[in-house]
């Protein structure tokens, strides 16, 4: 009976502490597939009527000017690696990149930075940076919509700067997405 009791301590041992690992390994394995996390929030909508094409006009996005005005800590490596990622997203998404076409332009201030220490990772790693996002009409000036956008990581084979970047540039493209219409996008690719 002792034996008995002793087997079936370590069984529940082990499925427990196994279980942790497991469900770890398969959240790090998803955020690989995945990527990071980009998410928008609308604080002035582009339009009132939810995921409207306001922005069909628009034949080109550019990124503009992201500033750390207010000292969000974030490393200059963030602004290096944002363009890249933003362009990447807009491929993705199959958004017009016509040089010359009447022109969106992305621009926004960081307001939160924050990297996962040692004590998040065993928890589980959280990383995130938010941008005060506007997108503007480059020949007026005129700001259409602003939004929290933000980049975020929960996984350590996500964490460092180069991948809160893509996230970020994934909630920046994801707002324009959500407002530009669907159709034709098949043929962008052959048309550039």
């Amino acid at each position: 009976m002792r034996y008995l009791s002793l087997i079936t301590l370590l069984a529940c041992t082990v499925a427990f502490t196994t279980g942790g690992c497991l469900s770890r390994a398969i959240k790090e394995g998803m955020g690989k597939a995945r990527g990071p996390a980009g998410i928008y929030m609308p604080i002035q909508p582009l339009s009132p009527i939810k995921n409207a094409p306001v922005l069909a006009s628009y034949r080109n996005f550019e990124m503009g000017k992201i500033t750390d005005d207010i000292g969000s800590r974030a490393p200059g490596e963030l602004m290096y690696y944002l363009p890249r990622a933003f362009d990447t997203q807009l491929g993705k998404k199959k958004l017009p990149m016509e040089r010359g076409g009447k022109t969106l332009i992305v621009r926004g201030e960081i307001i939160h930075y924050e990297s996962a220490g040692t004590v998040a990772n065993v928890m589980g790693p959280l990383e995130e940076v938010i941008c005060r996002t506007e997108l503007v009409d480059k020949d007026t000036g005129k700001v259409l919509g602003v939004a929290n956008c933000i980049g975020r990581t929960q996984e350590t084979v996500n964490q460092g700067v180069e991948k809160k970047a893509q996230g970020l540039a994934k909630a920046m493209v994801s707002w324009i997405d959500a407002h530009y219409p669907k159709a034709g996008r098949e043929n962008l690719e052959e048309e550039e």
